[in-house]
């Protein structure tokens, strides 16, 4: 096609050259104008041309070379739309066209230790993951449990598996021999972020443990979630957890509604490599997740949680001996409903526009009390308001509403901005109806 078009400029160029010239040697050629010598029909007359003769030629020739001229710049026009075609400066130019940005890989790393039902944990991974390029799984291990390891390196190349080298005590006071193992933990968790930041280069990751079962919807959720995680100053952390997320205290048909909260829920959750270039220098040596909700480490910021969970444990055998499995995680709800996180408008979580909905929704609630609750008293829709003016009081009433009522570094569970939002079943109503409950 270049080739054509290049051979059809040079043919009217040529064409171009050649009439010019043609015409130049016609002009020429003419005989000047006046007097000459002529046969007369009278001998010894001298003879001239007429004049309208003359005029006439000289306004045909007018009227041809006007005519030449609009050619030419016919010709010339084109020519110079065909510029890029013949110009040497832009042979070796390609249109340049901005290539979409490719899509952020957020691997999955995975804290295990001598738990062989970590096949349970990759197998719900593996079904659901819609994509081993972005979303590598990546197991940590550490204890060096032989048969663990061998269920890791059972999924081949599915899973990066990589172990933990240090396997040996920390030193601790005598009084915190009882605390080996959370002192192992936070040691793996230091080496094995470091891995996944330092080593493998990744700018976030999602952490779960062995024994957490993920929703369908997991890794749509932590998608749609990253650009507001890196954007939002005020927020630090993305969690699939809902610390008060058990069936009758979360409403199944809000399962697209997130919230903010001052406290660090865990239980599979989204970092970013800038956050952990801020904690790893100090990481601690122990008790490395209530450390994270220290005012030191948190620094105002916020965390995402879901309404209803996308994670699940299925662990009561751990460090913590079955702590709260038996009474409140157990009964966890896990998401069961796809949601297409990455479609939805989340504007709403960012921190001006949330805290203005949040304090108009609290603040123009009703105020009920705890004897209205129990007796089924509550009239209208909802939401409600039940106040508490200490801790004392808020775990008295966490007690008998059922809800969890331990604080770390003097937060209760899904705070934010000395609020919690949570569902009950209302007894008036048919069974599954929630009202919506803010404690402030």
């Amino acid at each position: 096609m270049f080739r054509k078009k290049s051979s059809l400029i040079l043919c009217g160029m040529f064409v171009f050259i050649s009439w010019n010239a043609i015409l130049v040697l016609l002009l020429r050629g003419r005989p000047p104008p006046g007097p000459s010598s002529v046969p007369s029909q009278e001998k010894g007359e001298v003879g001239q041309i007429p004049m309208n003769d003359v005029m006439g030629d000289v306004l045909r020739m007018a009227d041809v070379f006007e005519a030449e001229l609009d050619l030419q710049k016919k010709i010339l026009i084109q020519i110079k739309s065909h510029k890029s075609l013949w110009d040497p400066s832009n042979r070796n130019k390609q249109k340049v066209v901005a290539a979409p940005a490719p899509e952020p890989v957020i691997p999955i790393l995975v804290i295990a230790c001598n738990r062989v039902t970590v096949r349970r944990c990759l197998d719900k991974l593996l079904q659901h993951r819609p994509s081993a390029e972005l979303y590598p799984i990546i197991v940590s291990q550490d204890c060096g449990h032989a048969e663990t390891a061998e269920v890791i390196r059972s999924y081949g190349d599915k899973v990066t598996h990589l172990k933990q080298p240090d396997l040996s005590d920390v030193a601790v006071r005598p009084e915190h021999k009882k605390f080996q193992g959370y002192y192992k933990i936070s040691r793996h968790y230091h080496w094995a972020l470091n891995q996944v930041f330092k080593t493998l280069s990744h700018s976030s990751v999602v952490i779960v443990e062995d024994d957490l079962e993920v929703a369908p919807d997991f890794f749509e959720y932590f998608r749609s979630l990253l650009p507001l995680l890196k954007s939002d100053p005020s927020l630090w952390c993305v969690s699939a957890w809902n610390d008060n997320g058990r069936d009758g205290y979360v409403d199944p048909g809000k399962a697209d509604v997130l919230y903010r909260t001052d406290f660090f829920p865990g239980l599979g959750w989204m970092l970013v490599g800038e956050v952990w270039e801020e904690l790893e220098p100090k990481w601690p040596a122990s008790f490395w997740d209530d450390w994270m909700r220290q005012p030191e480490q948190r620094r105002d910021r916020a965390c995402i949680r879901p309404e209803v969970s996308r994670t699940l444990t299925f662990g009561r055998q751990g460090v913590s001996l079955g702590q709260f499995y038996d009474k409140y995680l157990r009964y966890i709800k896990l998401n069961a409903e796809f949601v297409p996180f990455t479609k939805l408008d989340l504007s709403y979580l960012k921190e001006e526009t949330y805290r203005n909905n949040l304090e108009k929704e609290v603040y123009s609630a009703p105020v009920v009390t705890y004897e209205d609750v129990k007796q089924g008293q509550l009239k209208g829709p909802g939401p409600f308001r039940l106040q508490y003016s200490s801790k004392d009081s808020f775990k008295a009433l966490a007690k008998n509403l059922g809800i969890m009522d331990d604080l770390k570094s003097g937060s209760p569970k899904n705070r934010l901005q000395r609020s919690r939002q949570f569902h009950l079943k209302r007894k008036e109503n048919l069974p599954g109806s929630p009202s919506r409950m803010d404690e402030v």
